[in-house]
């Protein structure tokens, strides 16, 4: 009889172990945060709000078994750096422990035909910001670099041009990989993607200057690809 309430005790323990080490682990899965910082192309200008980049990479992570909570998004149409460091500080977001920090900004600092040198600037101080959301951390940081909507409808019909536009939104890009670089944060470059819009005009929304649910959805690839990679390296 001892023997077997022996036995059957060691089950009990077993299960329980077995109970609190699968909870562990889904408590652990559902510890991942993003934030996402940034202007129209983080908000999702045109598309819903399952079509947004942010949103679509965290559902690529979660089919592979990492579980992120709902992105939280501090972005809008037309903002520039400084207006995102405003909106920034208003919002007064505290990040919890585990979050990954998205950063896409410096298209409207482009279209207002501003100094590259200020944006340098501004950039730098909203890439600190993000590394101080990520606890330091600097594998939990991307920098997605500025599409170049020259090659859109919209930008087609712009006086500037699509060669010219094309010429300044590299002039930008070499910018925030410069400054992504000093401070060893992950850089995805998806403005080829955004070229490709002449061949596949399907990669544009509606409204004929912001990306497609489509273009959002390679974007998307290649963060959750990358953060993947970061979680996994753990």
């Amino acid at each position: 009889f001892n023997r077997m309430r022996f036995i059957f005790f060691k089950a009990i323990l077993f299960a329980t172990g077995l109970f609190l080490t699968t909870s562990f682990m889904m408590i652990r899965e559902k510890s991942y945060h993003l934030l996402c910082l940034g202007d129209s192309y983080t908000i999702g200008e045109s598309v819903s709000e399952q079509e947004r980049f942010p949103m679509q990479a965290v559902e690529l992570l979660k089919k592979g078994g990492i579980v992120f909570d709902k992105p939280v998004i501090i972005a809008k149409t037309g903002w520039t750096t400084d207006e995102l460091a405003t909106a920034i500080k208003e919002a007064n977001y505290t990040a919890p422990p585990g979050t990954y920090v998205t950063l896409l900004i410096g298209v409207n600092n482009q279209y207002r035909n501003r100094d590259t040198e200020n944006y340098r600037k501004e950039f730098v101080e909203l890439l600190h910001t993000a590394l101080q959301y990520a606890g330091g951390k600097s594998s939990h940081v991307f920098v997605l670099s500025i599409p170049d909507w020259g090659m859109t409808p919209f930008g087609t019909n712009d006086s500037r041009g699509p060669a010219a536009i094309g010429q300044a939104i590299d002039m930008y890009n070499a910018i925030n990989r410069q400054e992504a670089t000093k401070t060893h944060v992950n850089y995805i470059d998806i403005t080829p993607i955004s070229r490709q819009v002449k061949e596949h005009p399907e990669l544009v929304a509606g409204d004929g200057l912001h990306p497609s649910g489509k273009m959002y959805a390679q974007w998307a690839e290649l963060l959750a690809a990358k953060m993947k990679d970061v979680i996994g390296a753990k």
